[in-house]
């Protein structure tokens, strides 16, 4: 935890704009510390080496920022990446699978992918490569950021300005988020598998 706080003060907003820009708009940027990080500043916030507000600002910008990328990258070069009907992992009817689970969970898909690490990053792009229609998507991207960049950012600073010493303990707070957030999913996972 000691590592992640001197990052994120000396990267201070910027750095933390730039992380989650990546993490959410880039392909690449699945392996970032998205939670962890704005738990993190959230602890550091009720310590007083950063402003609530501002990382709340930062992290909503970041996150909005970051699926609109995502959403364009997908839309540009999802079409010829998925055009081989020999690939093994990037087959055209994973396309047509991506329509219709957009089609049918759209709103709920990216606004709940803030929640779910990995899941955040791949969300986006997906939405661009199956041709979700921009306007939906962006009303839902802005709710789920905002939904996420506050929420998240405020429970870490809700917890440590109450608990003496978090920043011993906020990677078994992560651990637990994450273990919750990505327990529906993977029952989903498991229902649409039984039912093929």
């Amino acid at each position: 935890m000691h590592d992640l706080t001197s990052l994120i003060l000396s990267a201070s907003y910027v750095g933390l704009f730039a992380i989650v820009f990546a993490e959410t708009g880039l392909l690449l940027g699945f392996f970032l510390p998205g939670d962890t990080l704005l738990l993190a500043a959230g602890v550091l916030a009720a310590g007083g080496a950063l402003s609530l507000g501002g990382v709340m600002a930062v992290v909503v910008a970041g996150g909005i920022l970051g699926c609109v990328a995502g959403y364009f990258i997908g839309g540009k070069f999802g079409p010829r990446v998925f055009a081989n009907q020999d690939a093994r992992y990037f087959k055209p009817e994973y396309v047509t699978r991506a329509e219709l689970f957009f089609a049918r969970y759209g709103w709920l898909a990216v606004v709940l992918a803030r929640f779910v690490p990995v899941v955040r990053t791949l969300v986006p792009t997906m939405a661009g490569v199956s041709r979700m229609p921009l306007a939906p998507f962006t009303l839902y991207n802005i709710l789920g950021a905002l939904l996420w960049g506050v929420s998240v950012p405020a429970l870490g600073y809700f917890l440590g300005d109450r608990i003496p010493h978090l920043d011993r303990y906020i990677l078994f707070i992560v651990g637990g988020v994450v273990v919750i957030s990505i327990v529906p999913v993977l029952l989903k996972v498991m229902q649409a598998r039984r039912a093929t």
